[in-house]
């Protein structure tokens, strides 16, 4: 019988498996798509994410991102990150370094869907394979999630998010977070010659309406889409707990606030991470409160930006306000660090 199976393998799910085999347990992943796999993301890896990746024997390309700057028109206010670097990196960059570390590593990939989950006192089996343990890591809409009750009622009105690439040499170092009344604009250099964008408002309108609300954004892109647009929402996801028995839930799967901070992967990395040195320990009870204290500052601050964003008059006092105070916005940074 396998230690660990994971149901999901993105970002969460692999960095779930490559902890485990490197702890000494056997791990199986079960994932419908072929890799890589590419979905809606803003791409920006924090320094924690970095050092994460490494952790795990990741080596992954792409560009060097020395800080956040947030832009309103032509106010700005921009921190670097305190000790090193973040990662601008394409998701299917990040998916194929982590699925082949995996691989690597001797986890297995299993085909196809997780299906019925069933439990008993000290096993779970799904997908016609049975565990000791099962980490879900399948997403912001976790069918396990959902199929174990875990789940909230979201709240009407939720945020959605769209990106698309554009073949544009980058022209900063910095993820630019553009404000506007409507929502944000996140650009983050992924290549030499290519910048993420990604939208987020509560409106479902298309990604090129959103977009013509940074009229100066939209004409440092010069038009030129390279890829399609890909979308995700209602991002804000409620979960009652993080444990079900003998299946974790880590990365979006175990809750989800907002990209608005962006620290989606980093803190999927992490509680995968979490998820499974508690199992390696035997403490499996410990893993709710380790992924609280894990997201507490996360979700914190992006918890206080939504509530300012949700009113347009508040909303377009945030730039000016970082720009009035430095120290501030550098300290908000560097927690997210």
């Amino acid at each position: 019988m396998i230690d660990v199976l994971v149901a999901g393998g993105g970002p969460a799910g692999l960095a779930a498996a490559i902890h485990a085999a490197l702890a000494g347990l056997e791990a199986v992943v079960v994932e419908p798509r072929a890799a890589p796999v590419d979905k809606a993301c803003g791409e920006g890896l924090m320094p924690s994410g970095v050092a994460a990746l490494r952790a795990l024997g990741v080596e992954a390309t792409g560009h060097e991102l020395r800080g956040i700057r947030y832009v309103d028109g032509t106010t700005r206010a921009e921190a670097s990150f305190r000790d090193n670097n973040g990662l601008g990196i394409r998701r299917t960059t990040l998916h194929s370094a982590l699925h082949q570390r995996a691989l690597d590593l001797g986890v297995r990939m299993l085909p196809g869907k997780v299906g019925e989950v069933r439990q008993s006192t000290d096993t779970v089996t799904a997908a016609g394979t049975t565990a000791r343990w099962l980490i879900a890591a399948d997403g912001l809409h976790s069918p396990v999630r959902r199929s174990l009750g875990l789940e909230l009622p979201n709240r009407p009105h939720g945020r959605y998010g769209l990106r698309r690439h554009y073949r544009v040499e980058p022209w900063t170092d910095f993820v630019e977070v553009h404000w506007s009344r409507h929502g944000e604009a996140y650009v983050t250099p992924v290549g030499n010659d290519l910048v993420g964008v990604a939208v987020l408002s509560r409106s479902r309108r298309g990604y090129d309406d959103h977009l013509a609300a940074f009229p100066a954004l939209t004409a440092s892109l010069h038009g030129s889409a390279a890829t399609e647009v890909r979308g995700a929402g209602p991002l804000r996801q409620r979960v009652r707990r993080r444990t079900a028995g003998r299946v974790l839930l880590v990365g979006d799967a175990a809750g989800y606030l907002d990209a608005l901070t962006g620290e989606g992967i980093a803190l999927a990395l992490a509680t995968a991470g979490a998820a499974i040195r508690c199992l390696a320990t035997g403490r499996p009870d410990k893993y709710e409160h380790t992924w609280a204290r894990l997201t507490r500052r996360h979700r914190l601050l992006t918890g206080a930006l939504l509530a300012a964003s949700r009113r347009p008059g508040t909303a377009r006092l945030i730039v000016p306000a970082a720009s009035r105070m430095p120290p501030l916005f550098s300290a908000a940074v560097h927690a997210l660090q």
